[in-house]
């Protein structure tokens, strides 16, 4: 009998220290991803050499470098009106379609529904070159619009400009934040204001609005940092007009100096990790009062449609036209350059015709390798990544892991890294770290970096149903002598199956798109689409830029419609 119960005890033993060494286990990968990119640009901020070299000199010259550099303070100022001018754009588009399509009977609802979310599966470097392509100085439309009219309309080589461009590209998110709370918006409120002679506009002005105040400020921060983190827009719109930006700042000090300036690049680095992370802290603030506008309780409420009554057709008007000029003027300007010598009004498209940038993408390796690197590191390296996400999101929030906490916010913290400093990171973390050096050149080094970026994405995905299943299930599994990890195994991991697939999903688009990060990091063999696009740019090459944004829109377009068919996801609800 003694022996029978020592036996169990044991075995309990094992099974208890099975937990805490898979909880250990994960808490430290998810540490090393975050960190280690991270420690190399602090380091390197305080180091007067490269860090690479074996003496180290520290000092603080550094950041009095910086701060002292004329540059450096354009380059911040402008970065911060373009994120203020690019907020404001995305804000007012994102609120406005988020209220019309899910608050008011403006016709074709559904079909707009879908349009709007469109540019979240295009690369923003696809969508400021179509913009280039239709609508820069010698832009098909700004050609045609001159001659037709002889005068110049508008300029994208300045930052109003580029706020546009950057504006429209992020209005979907905004859209997206705020559309599950224009639809559930408590109907009583707004019948209270119509009952009180109020009219559809003001009430949606002065109650539905209102109650998405939460909603707009997260999406609102959202839209700030991913302005600052921004390199497309600034990069092609920015660099020919002599605008500095802070990611082009770090690109070009980094990438188009024979002898990089490392430490002032790891200052400016730090600067704006620092800001980011302000940024991120105050969102918090403002978010911790937002009980205030919850509308929804126990009691259900009927939901109710505005009648826009005689503006419902003027409004749909206005809403296609946008999304016209905006979506499809821009993406069918990249697929008709991909297919022509050259994209202008004097001649007829059908004259310049070609095949040829397609031909130059398939004959060279180099360039067919970043396609097929770019559809393995988004299949697997996103699987690889949702399976670490997975553990890190049930540690965090179904387990008794005592540092818990501290995980949940390394896990979040990516999201104050901007991509090009996650690359620099990674690229320093390799010439210091070991481990790492064997991943220098290979698409392994790409993973880590676009894991990193996206933990906060995948872990977004998978907590809310984490949390919707009962924790009677765990302790029902304990009560018959399941410990944790088979507990996480048998059940809970069964259970988030569509929540993991929804997340792959996600993550296999961020990958596909992802390319700032990689311009660190890329070298011959290792190469995406977005390194290969940024390469031929550089270059002036915009037909065979054009040939690789084609196929990398063909590729999300046919991975949703299979993602929607076969797994059942919905990407974006």
């Amino acid at each position: 009998m003694n022996v029978s119960a020592n036996h169990v005890k044991s075995d309990n033993r094992i099974k208890l220290n099975r937990a805490v060494y898979i909880q250990h286990g994960v808490a430290i990968l998810a540490f090393l991803l975050v960190i280690a990119p991270l420690s190399p640009i602090l380091f390197q901020s305080f180091l007067g050499n490269p860090i690479y070299e074996e003496i180290k000199i520290f000092t603080f010259a550094n950041f009095e470098k910086l701060l002292t550099n004329a540059k450096f303070y354009s380059a911040l100022s402008n970065s911060v009106i373009l994120a203020v001018c690019t907020t404001i754009i995305a804000l007012v588009i994102g609120v406005s379609t988020a209220v019309l399509l899910g608050r008011t009977n403006v016709p074709m609802r559904r079909t707009f529904g879908e349009m709007v979310l469109l540019p979240m599966y295009v690369s923003h470097l696809v969508l400021a070159f179509g913009w280039f392509v239709m609508y820069g100085p010698s832009g098909y439309i700004t050609l045609l619009v001159k001659d037709w009219f002889d005068v110049e309309a508008w300029n994208l080589y300045t930052i109003i400009g580029m706020s546009v461009v950057a504006g429209a590209a992020q209005a979907p998110m905004v859209h997206l934040l705020c559309s599950s709370s224009a639809a559930a918006a408590d109907a009583s409120l707004e019948d209270a204001a119509r009952t009180a002679g109020a009219g559809p506009f003001t009430v949606l002005w002065r109650v539905t609005i209102p109650l998405l105040r939460p909603a707009i400020i997260y999406s609102a921060t959202l839209n700030f940092i991913g302005s600052l983190e921004m390199l497309s827009v600034p990069l092609i719109f920015g660099t020919p007009a002599g605008l500095d930006f802070f990611t082009t700042f770090l690109y070009i000090e980094g990438l188009g100096k024979s002898v990089p300036d490392y430490g002032m690049i790891g200052a400016a680095a730090v600067l704006l990790l620092a800001l980011i992370t302000v940024l991120i802290t105050i969102q918090g603030f403002l978010l911790k009062k937002s009980g205030r506008f919850v509308s929804i309780k126990g009691k259900a409420t009927r939901r109710k449609l505005f009648n826009l009554g005689a503006y419902r057709w003027p409004i749909a008007i206005a809403i296609a036209a946008y999304f016209f000029f905006t979506l499809i003027v821009v993406l069918g300007g990249v697929i008709l350059r991909s297919v022509t010598s050259f994209l202008t009004p004097l001649l007829s498209p059908l004259e310049t015709l070609t095949w040829d940038n397609f031909t130059l993408i398939f004959q060279y390796d180099a360039y067919t390798r970043s396609i097929t690197n770019s559809l393995f590191i988004a299949g697997v390296g996103a699987a690889i990544a949702v399976a670490v996400v997975t553990l890190i999101t049930i540690v965090v929030h179904r387990s008794s892991y005592r540092f818990r906490k501290p995980l949940e916010f390394v896990a979040l913290y990516p999201r104050a890294v901007p991509g090009i400093v996650a690359g620099l990171g990674f690229f320093w973390a390799m010439m210091i770290f070991p481990f790492l050096s064997p991943l220098y050149g290979t698409v392994w080094i790409l993973i880590l970096a676009f894991t990193m970026r996206t933990i906060p994405t995948a872990f977004g995905a998978i907590s809310p149903m984490l949390l919707q299943i009962g924790k009677d299930l765990d302790q029902s599994a304990r009560s018959v002598g399941a410990d944790w990890w088979t507990t996480t195994k048998t059940i809970i991991i069964p259970l988030l199956v569509p929540a993991i697939f929804g997340a792959y999903v996600l993550l296999f688009l961020s990958f596909l798109k992802e390319y700032a990060a990689a311009a660190f990091l890329f070298s011959p063999g290792s190469e995406i689409i977005g390194t290969t696009m940024l390469s031929f740019w550089a270059n002036g090459d915009s037909g065979p830029v054009a040939a690789l944004a084609v196929i990398q829109i063909t590729i999300t377009i046919v991975f949703v419609a299979i993602a929607k068919k076969l797994l059942g996801v919905k990407i974006y609800e």
